[in-house]
């Protein structure tokens, strides 16, 4: 061999080998510019499409956001008992800004955040149990290369904070069962703690993950040492749900006002099971087609069978530790919980031409995107001779979803149940309310659309929250209401249900200005305007 030819080979193997070392090195930073970088190139283009703020969800959450800054009764306990709390402590710094609150991006900020991190722990969870780099890069496209979690990353809905906090539990959890470090143990709890505090699906992760924990200590280490570090799990884990029962208690006199209250989940499923579409309540078969139905719209089908497939091999491979195996099952408890929650009657989700006419909560399905990500991750490294076919298909078929706009969150945001259009309301008070004096009374409960999308100030509306001003103007609307926005006989209008019965109604005081889908309008007659208040003069007011 020439001298030449021998220092050419020398120095592109050195290149290889800085190259590799380079990557190695920063690989992390530089999967975390690429997810900046998608997260807000998404956000930005569903703000100027305007999806943004489709799901009717989206606009409630910034509205409990601000109610806490801005309103006739702003404080703490505008967070309310029908959502936990953190998705909307956490918009609190930014929430004041009227376009932080009417970009959405308030909410959606911590969102993006979840997205960058949830792609992180991907790549971190993949790294721990041996998958090679290009596993590790397949698991984190399979996440971030799926419109509906880009889309979802774009709003203020709470999905994907949800996500990060539950597999960041569910990634520190399989490191205390690898390495039975007690800082493991710690961070997962405070990770599943989080997760409690935002959604119900993070209470289910923290009986899953207690579970786990006792099984493995029993077996290990004999029933006492089983019986502590549950305890010692639990306490931690379960902080932020006695927390939240604490705030029931002072708040609304009732510990369990979340669960068995007018606004809960549970008053909302009563009332389509007298309507009759509950039908997946004590149904486990129809329970699980239609999550599995959601989960297939959500995650696209080939994604869904490569996890399956790569979730099995997992099981069954040798190399991987009996403990890593058993610790990972704790990525399974969104799909048990969204199955028994839905045979139980305390969900409900409609998938189009399946159950019911429309979409309605068809996001659900996305809770187990993660869990898929790892495990193709893994069955991608794993199948060393089928890589480029399997890799070659899954890029085909997120070419086709990304060309035909293939979203069901779209779909559900921009169509079905979960959207409201309620502009011609929000519209004739924007153009009629804002330059004039006067309060709307309005029930947030079935109206924080309107409120949010009239671009009014929220102390312009008295609605349950507000205290005194409520309990005033539901007795004598003439008194402080010179608009009423309510669903004209429809008793699940809390206003309507009120109003209906003051005197100042059935004497004709209001006249009905409009009338639109969602909603109707009211205005106080011109001769009664005298006594009408239309200052905030109860501020000081302990209610």
């Amino acid at each position: 061999m020439k001298f030449s030819n021998y220092i050419s080979i020398s120095l592109n193997k050195i290149t290889v080998e800085k190259a590799s070392y380079f990557l190695n090195k920063n690989v992390l930073y530089i999967i975390f510019g690429l997810l900046v970088f998608v997260s807000a190139f998404y956000f930005l283009f569903y703000y100027f499409n305007g999806l943004g703020l489709a799901y009717n969800d989206a606009r409630s959450h910034l509205d409990i956001g601000r109610r806490v800054v801005e309103g006739l009764k702003p404080g703490l306990a505008q967070l309310g008992s029908v959502w936990l709390p953190l998705p909307h402590i956490l918009m609190v710094p930014s929430i004041w800004n009227d376009f932080m609150w009417h970009s959405g991006l308030a909410g959606a900020l911590q969102s993006m955040i979840a997205f960058v991190a949830t792609g992180l722990i991907i790549y971190l969870f993949l790294s721990k149990i041996g998958v090679g780099y290009l596993g590790r890069i397949i698991g984190v496209l399979v996440f971030t290369l799926n419109l509906n979690i880009l889309y979802l990353q774009s709003t203020a809905m709470t999905e994907l904070l949800l996500l990060a906090t539950m597999l960041a539990g569910a990634y520190e959890l399989m490191l205390w069962f690898r390495d039975d470090k007690m800082l493991s143990l710690i961070k997962s709890a405070f990770w599943i703690m989080l997760s409690t505090l935002i959604r119900y699906d993070g209470w289910f992760l923290l009986f899953v993950a207690g579970l786990l924990i006792f099984l493995k200590t029993l077996k290990s280490r004999g029933y006492k040492t089983a019986e502590g570090t549950f305890v010692f799990f639990a306490t931690l884990g379960g902080f932020g749900i006695v927390l939240w029962v604490l705030w029931n208690q002072l708040i609304f006199k009732d510990a369990l006002y979340f669960i068995f209250g007018p606004y809960s989940a549970r008053a909302q499923q009563i009332q389509l099971e007298e309507a009759g579409v509950l039908a997946t309540k004590g149904d486990i078969l129809l329970s699980l087609k239609i999550y599995f139905y959601a989960l297939m719209y959500n995650s696209y089908a080939f994604n869904v069978v490569l996890g399956v497939i790569g979730a099995v091999i997992f099981w069954f491979d040798r190399n991987i530790k009996n403990g890593i195996k058993i610790a990972s099952l704790a990525l399974f408890a969104p799909f048990v919980f969204n199955i028994l929650a839905l045979y139980l009657g305390h969900s409900v989700l409609f998938i189009q031409g399946l159950s019911g006419n429309t979409w309605f909560n068809a996001r659900y399905g996305i809770m187990m995107m993660p869990a898929l990500a790892i495990f193709t991750g893994y069955l991608v490294h794993k199948l060393v001779a089928f890589r480029l076919p399997l890799i070659g298909i899954f890029l085909f078929g997120i070419f086709f979803a990304f060309a035909n706009t293939d979203a069901v969150t779209i779909d559900d945001a921009r169509v079905g149940s979960s959207q409201k259009n309620v502009t011609e309301v929000s519209g004739w008070l924007n153009q009629n309310a804002k330059d004039e004096k006067g309060f709307i009374l309005i029930s947030a409960a079935s109206h924080d659309a309107i409120i949010f999308s009239s671009g009014l100030a929220m102390k312009r509306f008295i609605h349950e929250g507000t205290g005194a001003y409520w309990e005033s103007a539901t007795v004598f609307p003439d008194r402080w209401a010179r608009w009423i926005v309510m669903r004209t006989h429809d008793m699940n209008d809390l206003t309507f249900r009120l109003v209906s019965q003051t005197e100042a109604y059935k004497s004709g005081y209001y006249v009905l200005v409009d009338s639109y889908p969602f909603a109707d309008i009211y205005q106080l007659k011109d001769e009664h305007l005298g006594d009408l208040n239309t200052e905030p003069i109860l501020l000081n007011s302990k209610l």
